[in-house]
């Protein structure tokens, strides 16, 4: 299905050739940030926790969800078009080195934007609260404070996917443009960067998801006090989706 982390590789992977594309222009910086939050803010929604949904009388608006999105692209925008910017007007560096450094301008953008996109678009987690279920699988009730504990751990995990697929590839391909072969024949560039980029994101992904289970234990000492009255349980587990 789309948006899951299943088809993450083969639907993230021209993203990410296109966020490192060297010599990018105002108007491209702007169009692959945006493909780039795009396609997260999709994923996230996707891979939410929506156990809360069954406490919540009216459905979210898709407004909110709305505003997440363009909170999420435009923080990355404006943090990849300031580093832009920034390196175009560092006179010191050479052509060579103002091309290799515009290439890991990515990461920051996306990894902070990731942060970003993550808490918008989830952020009806954190007002609402997560179910969190005793050993027997039983929802003992919703915590605020567990939804706090699964952003935190989704949202390091999307600062941490994009380190490998970013600076891998920047690295690698600017070994093997000094290779003859490439050199003597530059349209084999693309295809080869392109296949660097999905065997770093292929590796990238699998590590990421691991950092953290799907499904977390948290103690309840560590939750609300209606909570651990109400089983006798002292750890509960939770969903903290994808």
């Amino acid at each position: 299905m789309p948006f899951r982390m299943s088809d993450s590789v083969p639907f993230g992977t021209p993203v990410v050739v296109g966020l490192l594309l060297p010599n990018q222009t105002f108007a491209s910086t702007i169009f692959w940030q945006w493909q780039s939050q795009s396609n997260n803010a999709c994923v996230n929604y996707c891979n939410r926790n929506a156990t809360q949904m069954w406490y919540i009388s009216i459905p979210t608006p898709m407004s909110k969800f709305f505003q997440g999105y363009l909170g999420a692209v435009s923080s990355a925008v404006t943090i990849a078009v300031g580093l832009n910017l920034l390196i175009k007007r560092a006179e010191h560096f050479s052509p060579a080195i103002r091309i290799l450094v515009q290439r890991f301008i990515p990461l920051p953008a996306v990894a902070s934007a990731n942060v970003c996109n993550v808490l918008l678009m989830c952020h009806t987690e954190l007002s609402e609260g997560i179910s969190v279920l005793d050993d027997k699988g039983n929802v003992v009730g919703t915590s605020n404070i567990a939804a706090r504990h699964a952003l935190m751990e989704t949202s390091l995990t999307r600062v941490v996917l994009p380190m490998p697929v970013l600076l891998l590839p920047s690295l690698i391909m600017a070994t093997l443009e000094r290779l003859p072969l490439l050199q003597k024949h530059p349209r084999l560039g693309l295809p080869v960067h392109s296949m660097v980029c999905v065997c770093a994101f292929g590796l990238a992904l699998p590590v990421a998801i691991s950092l953290f289970p799907q499904v977390s234990q948290i103690h309840v000492s560590e939750l609300e006090p209606e909570i651990a009255a109400a089983t006798e349980c002292k750890i509960l587990t939770y969903n903290k989706g994808l």
